[in-house]
């Protein structure tokens, strides 16, 4: 009895089949090589949560890209429009990118040396795209230079930066100028209208630590030297087409250098409006020192495929290792005294001198540097917001 139920049962299934091929063959001759799903038994299924993302994404970029043009328009007006803030869950978001691992990576591709019949057209790209200019560069000829890296660090003639000789202070970097100004209460501007705070950003000074904890205030007036004098600062964003090295930017001698290991989200001017304190979540590479006026500082700020930063004079400077441990910091101090993690600079052991221009180290794409100095009430910057500077040329007058 099973077996002859068997029996009848593929006889059935065969049959099913068979015509089933047939209505097929049939419908691909009428329709001229066109299939019906349905003789296929392939029905469209709707797919609802697709859709509804698709439909949400799309939807929340549209208002988005509507909300800055209308911020756009109301600055063309003349009124002024509060910074559109990246939230806690975006800034996570953006920080599950695992850009240090694409900055090793980029990093180790920089370093293969390319073909050279491959060389011309892979940097006259790269030259087109960021409109960098070849005429300023000691050497012209692109297959002069065997990969990426040397093809971002690359020197320029020395005509083409003259450094100021009146000026006190001068750009260490060909850039943007970000913003500029005095430090007030402890907070630094980023951006106009977005601030973040000193103390987060460069750590804790000295020996008083316990003194620098209590307010923004006192953290300030520990740095400051002379009370006639007041903490400024200035912001240098480097472009990918940008010269890669920074220079001294005045005549000053470096004691410490604090290593903050971080993340490495872009630094660009638009991300820079977007995250407050990207500059204290970044990693970052802090001197610290003393010039003719009281405290000093310069900061190299990372960013995406800009992990390392060289300080030509600290062989020991590793950046962007594989693994750290978050909020802490490396210190190493320029003075000599026999102890540590400590090691000496000039002949009387009291730091690494420095002239202005100097040659002072190397990013491997564009990136930020962020100067912090005490100065006397009466500097002034000879600058503006989004302007164009180059290495060499004034930042400010007293």
């Amino acid at each position: 009895m099973a077996a002859s139920l068997r029996r009848v049962c593929s006889q059935v299934t065969e049959r099913t089949r068979s015509r089933s091929l047939v209505g097929l063959w049939r419908s691909f001759c009428k329709g001229r090589g066109q299939v019906d799903p349905v003789s296929l038994g392939l029905q469209a299924r709707a797919r609802p949560l697709p859709l509804l993302l698709a439909t949400g994404a799309s939807g929340y970029l549209g208002y988005d890209q509507y909300g800055r043009y209308r911020d756009r328009q109301l600055t063309e007006l003349g009124l002024e429009v509060p910074p559109r803030l990246a939230s806690n869950s975006q800034v996570a978001l953006y920080k599950t990118i695992p850009t240090r691992i694409l900055s090793r990576a980029w990093g180790r591709l920089n370093h293969m040396d390319l073909p050279t019949w491959l060389r011309k057209p892979i940097f006259s790209l790269y030259i087109w795209t960021f409109g960098v200019n070849m005429q300023e560069a000691a050497v012209e000829d692109l297959h002069h230079y065997r990969n990426l890296g040397e093809f971002f660090r690359r020197r320029l003639k020395p005509q083409v930066r003259p450094v100021c000789p009146s000026s006190h202070l001068i750009s260490p970097a060909d850039g943007r100028i970000l913003h500029f100004g005095r430090v007030d209460g402890g907070k630094v501007e980023q951006v106009k209208g977005i601030t973040y705070d000193l103390e987060t950003f460069l750590g804790p000074q000295g020996i008083d630590v316990k003194k620098s904890e209590t307010s923004s205030s006192s953290f300030c007036e520990l740095l400051v030297s002379c009370p006639e004098n007041d903490l400024y600062h200035c912001v240098v964003y480097l472009a990918p087409g940008d010269y890669h090295c920074f220079h001294s930017p005045a005549d000053w001698r470096v004691e410490h250098r604090r290593h903050f290991p971080g993340a490495l989200m872009s630094v660009s001017p638009g991300v820079a409006h977007w995250i407050k304190e990207l500059f204290c979540l970044n990693e970052r590479v802090a001197l610290t020192g003393r010039w003719a006026h009281g405290f000093f500082s310069m900061t190299a700020v990372g960013a995406t495929n800009v992990g390392s930063i060289r300080v030509y004079f600290d062989q020991d400077l590793q950046t962007n290792a594989p693994r750290y441990s978050k909020g802490t910091f490396n210190d190493l101090s320029y003075i000599a005294s026999g102890g540590d993690g400590e090691v000496g600079g000039d002949k009387d052991g009291g730091g690494v001198d420095l002239q202005k221009g100097e040659a002072l180290g190397e990013f491997n794409l564009g990136s930020t540097i962020v100067l912090v100095f005490e100065a006397p009430r009466d500097f002034n910057f000879s600058l503006r917001a989004g302007q164009r500077v180059h290495f060499g040329e004034a930042l400010g007058s007293l």
